[in-house]
């Protein structure tokens, strides 16, 4: 059997590595990875891949950036004649972002099975274009191996049928997992603490002056009760340069963007993490960290519902009485450490071992224990 993975943006990178190694394990599958570059930093890029332990990509589109729609088009076109020539019997796509919706638009016109990792997220929000992506890329694929309960619930509601869902569990859990141990020793060196961690990328938050001035303003005076560590997205600096918002200075610091242990380790250790990002309200969420998310809505409801994130929208007062709260409570407990709290066993499958369980679900249930386990969790639905 022959699969291939797309991967196009580095929080693909997080869901391929385990699924590719778990895949590994099974001779009888040969695998191939393309990297679409659609984040087309090489040098972060080449980070990521070391650091999560990735072979490098048999081939990489090299689609850089773009609108929506050329960036989308780009890797089409790019794409079908590595499919053509690759003649995969499975093509994985991951998350989300606009190649994976591309890879599967093309793998559907030419007859091509895929499998979606990730599959039936939804924010209810199709301003967004991820919201769209998941809409495409899960009405086409084959297999859809989702993430929580949820997942599985949206997709029975918009008419995919029972037998091509499987609960499997979060595949960047896996990768936080197996690396977390090794998180400590990349924690960057100088930075102070208790700190509050940032990230922003959305365009809803980053595209709009007056918003984004305002937002950084919040910060700068949430750094009056302790140091906030902003790693700005290339997006994010771009637009900052455009307000003309250099280096912040004090206990406000704007990092360059990080690789992935240096930027684990941060978040293990935050007092309180401010993101719009959908993958880190669920790292947070297993690492027992607050999280205030910045949109209005998420298409990760277990993160509120089993976990420690909070929707503060584009409310300024709101996110700032979340984030005092949650520093008065962790300087009544002594530090950012008393914040946290044992809950990752609360979201089912959320365990370190989804790839596993995605292999045995592609390779037909070859391992035992990987099937014994879907058919058990799918049998609760």
């Amino acid at each position: 059997m022959h699969i291939l993975h797309v991967v196009g943006a580095r929080p693909n990178f997080m869901k391929a590595a385990p699924v590719l190694r778990a895949l590994a394990a099974h001779s009888a599958v040969k695998q191939t990875l393309v990297h679409t570059g659609q984040h087309y930093d090489d040098a972060m890029s080449k980070v990521f891949f070391q650091q999560l332990e990735m072979p490098e990509p048999d081939c990489n589109l090299e689609v850089g950036s773009g609108t929506h729609a050329q960036q989308t088009a780009a890797v089409m076109l790019a794409f079908e004649p590595v499919l053509r020539e690759r003649k995969p019997d499975l093509v994985l796509v991951y998350g989300d972002v606009n190649s994976t919706a591309a890879a599967a638009l093309v793998c559907s016109k030419l007859g091509v099975r895929v499998g979606h990792v990730e599959a039936g997220l939804r924010s209810g929000d199709r301003s967004m274009p991820e919201e769209i992506n998941r809409l495409v890329t899960d009405q086409l694929s084959d297999l859809l191996f989702t993430p929580s309960v949820d997942g599985d619930e949206n997709l029975l509601r918009e008419g995919i049928a029972p037998a091509r869902i499987h609960l499997v569990g979060n595949v960047m859990i896996d990768t936080l997992v197996r690396l977390l141990p090794r998180a400590e020793e990349h924690f960057p060196a100088g930075l102070p603490k208790p700190y509050a961690l940032v990230t922003l990328h959305r365009p809803a938050n980053v595209d709009d002056p007056l918003w984004l001035r305002d937002l950084l303003a919040a910060l700068a005076d949430l750094s009056s009760r302790l140091h906030v560590i902003f790693p700005v997205h290339p997006r994010t600096r771009q637009r900052l340069v455009e307000l003309g918002v250099g280096e912040a200075g004090g206990r406000l610091r704007l990092l360059e963007p990080l690789p992935y242990l240096e930027f684990l380790a941060l978040q293990q250790h935050a007092m309180l993490v401010i993101t719009d990002s959908g993958g880190i309200q669920e790292e947070t969420t297993f690492l027992g960290v607050p999280c205030l998310t910045v949109r209005e809505n998420t298409e990760r409801p277990v993160t509120i519902s089993h976990g420690t994130n909070q929707l503060v929208g584009r409310d300024l007062a709101r996110l700032r009485a979340a984030a005092l709260e949650i520093i008065e409570k962790g300087s009544d407990r002594k530090g950012a450490e008393a914040n946290k709290t044992n809950i990752s066993c609360r979201v089912p499958l959320w365990d370190g071992h989804a790839a596993e369980r995605i292999a045995a679900v592609i390779v037909g249930g070859t391992t035992a224990e990987g099937s014994a386990r879907i058919a058990a969790h799918e049998k609760k639905l």
